[in-house]
């Protein structure tokens, strides 16, 4: 999920700390299950089979999930966004949840390559993303290089170049309960279930060198209307690095969620979909002042 995740299994041994109610971002609820998908498949691409399923019927909104995890980290949103009129595509990133990987390195263009793949399958000319952590990397980079194929990002917990990264994030007292939501998710629905050691190298080897977008790449985004946002209690992204892609961004909308950190979506359900529909439907709720 997150990009500094590639600690987790190594820290999955340290004790876990005393968690009081008052405290959401220390918590990790697990999602609800996702509904029965209107549609469901896979595409062949770049030398990976994707799998994707859509829900629902509207204005596509397209949700992209973080590092190592899966679109079943997405099942508090779904319903809200049905329920709001939308029809829902999730995609399972390269080697990660239902979907497949070739031997080459795991990179941000590829995957990126990968959802207009998919996009490209299911005829859908031009969508909302909602991207979280590496996903939300993912809906930056499509505004950068497809602009023409998405109308507005929610981009929660990104960072695009790897100064962006906390390190100390990687002594917060979630990560062992994080290492064990993942690991448990892909051992399910993977079909190479006991990978998840070799898929957490190739994520790490990508998260230590990759994104290295510059300010200029930044501010030569145009087109999709664009939120910035993450979680006030923020372990792993440097809350400075929030700010500059906000500020660089031409028009991008800077949205800080309280009482939530880097797995908001998971940890105030409510709180994230109000944010995040606001926006999607032009009234973006919880704006911090540019």
């Amino acid at each position: 999920m997150a990009a500094a995740l590639i600690a987790a299994v190594a820290l999955a041994s340290l004790p876990g700390a005393s968690i009081a109610a008052d405290q959401p971002w220390l918590t990790l609820p697990a999602p609800i299950a996702l509904p029965a998908a209107t549609t469901e498949g896979r595409v062949s691409h770049s030398g990976a089979q994707i799998w994707y399923a859509t829900y629902g019927a509207g204005d596509p909104v397209l949700l992209l999930h973080g590092g190592l995890g899966s679109s079943d980290d997405w099942g508090d949103q779904i319903p809200a966004l049905i329920a709001a009129g939308h029809e829902v595509i999730v995609i399972d990133s390269r080697g990660q949840g239902r979907s497949t990987r070739d031997a080459r390195p795991l990179g941000y263009e590829l995957m990126e390559s990968d959802v207009i793949a998919v996009l490209d399958q299911l005829g859908v000319r031009k969508t909302a993303v909602v991207g979280w952590s590496d996903g939300a990397i993912l809906a930056l980079i499509m505004a950068m290089k497809q602009p023409d194929r998405v109308s507005r990002i929610f981009a929660f917990g990104a960072n695009m170049d790897v100064g962006g990264l906390r390190p100390l994030g990687l002594l917060s007292p979630i990560l062992p309960k994080v290492n064990a939501l993942l690991a448990g998710d892909y051992a399910r629905i993977s079909p190479t279930p006991n990978d998840f050691a070799a898929l957490t190298k190739a994520v790490q080897a990508m998260q230590l060198s990759q994104p290295n977008y510059s300010r200029s790449d930044l501010a030569a985004i145009r087109g999709p209307e664009i939120a910035i946002v993450d979680g006030e209690r923020e372990e792993f992204i440097h809350r400075r690095h929030t700010e500059y892609l906000a500020h660089t961004i031409p028009g991008a909308k800077l949205i800080l969620l309280p009482n939530v950190g880097h797995f908001a979506p998971l940890q105030d359900p409510a709180g994230f979909n109000a944010a995040m529909l606001g926006f999607l439907d032009g009234v973006a709720a919880g704006e911090a002042p540019r």
